[in-house]
């Protein structure tokens, strides 16, 4: 079996079709990993959520920041942005049962010595803490009163995260981590809302520079963060190239580390 990792999609199937064709995939054998955002800026959400939803076992997807806003559009918790192209979705037929497949999405996938989530991870977390956090999220996503519960993490305010923390606010400041992070302060506060690149950002240090972060050990597969770009370093993996920017799509083959690069087809959006 071999697993293709692809960066963040946001509705640039055009460009994600392209990308898989390049890649020798076994359709019943190997499997396809994609870091979160499959959905919005890009001109082709419904189109990229209908096609990954019918691909079946085979297609593993956790869930992105972009994602969880459409999940949360769908509860009617939030309200559309001005750069959101999910009209389609939501106004979709089978509405019901895309919205249903994506709340299902895991936020971090595990499998050997391989850890994907879409944005970063605390320093302190061990990997047995990082799947407990992120399957207890999941599992009230997962449930019958997954509506209230986004209400919750969307209207209840940006706790920063604490060991002590319990209940809605432990879920919501570990969300936040798997789905925004990108830094941390020179006192080690989490910081959500610097998107530049590293060399640009003066007396922040990126999440996986902290110093003694205990999933050192593990390969950790991550997107969001376009400003950085496709980085590949013996246990870090970072894919969003920008492909929604009009810069390129990538994919990577665990198994040798082989690069698959898709110059975008959608054109240039206005990056935010």
């Amino acid at each position: 079996m071999a697993r293709y990792v692809v960066g963040d999609v946001q509705g640039c199937w055009d460009s994600l079709e392209a990308l898989v064709a390049q890649m020798p995939i076994h359709p019943r054998r190997d499997q396809l990993w994609f870091v979160g955002d499959l959905i919005n800026r890009g001109p082709k959400s419904l189109k990229t959520l209908r096609r990954l939803q019918h691909t079946g076992r085979n297609v593993v997807c956790v869930l992105g920041n972009h994602d969880l806003h459409l999940l949360a559009l769908a509860a009617g918790v939030r309200k559309a942005q001005p750069l959101d192209t999910l009209h389609d979705v939501l106004r979709a037929p089978d509405r019901h049962d895309l919205i249903d497949w994506l709340r299902r999405r895991p936020l971090v996938h595990a499998d050997g010595n391989m850890l994907m989530v879409h944005a970063g991870l605390l320093p302190h977390w061990t990997l047995r803490k990082t799947l407990t956090l992120a399957n207890a999220v999941s599992a009230r996503l997962k449930s019958a009163h997954w509506q209230e519960f986004l209400h919750e993490m969307v209207n209840g305010g940006q706790p920063h995260w604490a060991d002590g923390l319990a209940g809605q606010k432990r879920m919501r400041a570990a969300l936040s981590v798997f789905t925004r992070l990108r830094y941390f302060t020179a006192g080690g506060i989490p910081e959500f809302k610097t998107k530049v690149a590293p060399e640009q950002a003066a007396g922040l240090t990126p999440w996986f520079e902290m110093p003694n972060r205990k999933t050192e050990k593990q390969t950790v597969i991550f997107g969001h963060w376009s400003t950085l770009g496709l980085m590949v370093r013996p246990n870090l993996i970072g894919l969003d190239a920008g492909c929604v920017w009009g810069r390129q799509l990538v994919g990577i083959r665990l198994e040798d580390r082989r690069l698959y690069l898709q110059s975008s087809l959608e054109g240039a959006g206005e990056e935010d």
